[in-house]
């Protein structure tokens, strides 16, 4: 059995928004339903580097379908070595021989089903006429993110984007801009504050370990999806917009110890029970989503292995189809 090698120019063109939100859609609802096997996470620390390294592994039973991802993170990359800050690899697996089917590239499916899990969570979670959207970081990530809004909602009326970097606000203004005609108007701002006041949903996409958006700045019925803080001791938003919100994680046992929740949580500042639950259990209708106007919620993502799972799956399959790749001869037969 031979296996196909993908580089990321292969992978890229060969699926869209649309298609990794349903896979990822549909990988949430089987794991609300115990369908899946994904071992938390697994971390290994460069911390004289600034970077980590993960493994993540998954098999979706009833899909068939089995990866292992191996990602770093290492937020220096772009400044210090002209490298993006997260690099990927993903082997997919025949569940039936265990025999690698492909390796490729996981950099861009990274990417952009963690834009897909920000996108299902709107759907649920955010109210439904959204018109403003707010940015907390100009990098890979928000990329993806406003792409699975737009996915979502076909029309935003303004995205305000703030990033450290000027250089960052402004890339990301002169390339989203050529790219989407279908927002009004995509601006840079000067503070944090600025990109969450009057905006109907607010995406946190920073590594940062202090609380960037404070208590108080929000609109009462605003929504936020916090791609971050996916790892221990990260954190983007202050614990007391936690303390009032509807708390939603992608995997419980994974944000206590790496999302958006993991500091507050080890120190006490919110508990377990305060986590209203995942949101594969609202996608499976086993739990509410948006129910008040007048109360902000939260989507804590640390990025599930059954979504690069999925997402490799989809990506391979169309590779098949199209004669795309190389294929190895890794297994003696």
């Amino acid at each position: 059995m031979g296996t196909l090698l993908l580089t990321e120019k292969d992978v890229e063109p060969l699926v869209s928004m649309k298609e990794v939100m349903d896979v990822v859609e549909d990988a949430f609802k089987e794991k609300a339903f115990g369908r899946v096997q994904m071992p938390a996470k697994s971390y290994i620390f460069y911390k004289k580097y600034n970077g980590d390294f993960r493994a993540m592994p998954s098999y979706l039973e009833n899909f068939d379908t089995s990866a292992v991802k191996l990602v770093n993170v290492h937020p220096d990359n772009p400044v210090k070595h002209n490298l993006p800050s997260i690099m990927a690899i993903i082997i997919l697996i025949d569940p039936k021989t265990g025999c690698p089917l492909a390796i490729m590239d996981g950099t861009h499916i990274t990417s952009i089903r963690t834009g897909a899990a920000g996108g299902i969570a709107a759907k649920y979670l955010s109210k439904k006429d959204v018109g403003i959207i707010g940015m907390i970081g100009a990098g890979r990530q928000a990329r993806t993110q406003l792409m699975a809004l737009l996915t979502l909602y076909k029309k935003l009326d303004e995205v305000k984007v703030y990033d450290i970097s000027k250089v960052n606000r402004g890339l990301f203004v002169k390339e989203t801009s050529e790219l989407y005609s279908d927002v009004t108007k995509i601006v840079p701002v000067e503070t944090a504050k600025e990109a969450v006041e009057e905006s109907d949903i607010i995406i946190t996409v920073t590594p940062s370990r202090e609380p960037i958006v404070k208590d108080g700045w929000a609109k009462e019925d605003a929504h936020f999806n916090c791609i971050g803080a996916d790892a221990p001791g990260k954190q983007e938003l202050d614990p007391m917009i936690l303390k009032s919100a509807k708390i939603v994680v992608d995997d419980l046992e994974q944000a206590m110890h790496g999302g958006e929740i993991n500091v507050p949580f080890s120190k006490g500042l919110i508990t377990e029970s305060e986590i209203h639950g995942e949101i594969g259990e609202i996608v499976a209708g086993l739990k509410l989503g948006r129910v008040s106007s007048d109360r902000i919620t939260v989507f804590c993502a640390t990025g599930l292995a059954i979504q690069d799972a999925v997402t490799t799956k989809l990506v391979y399959d169309r590779a098949i189809k199209r004669g795309i790749g190389q294929e190895i001869q890794f297994v003696s037969v």
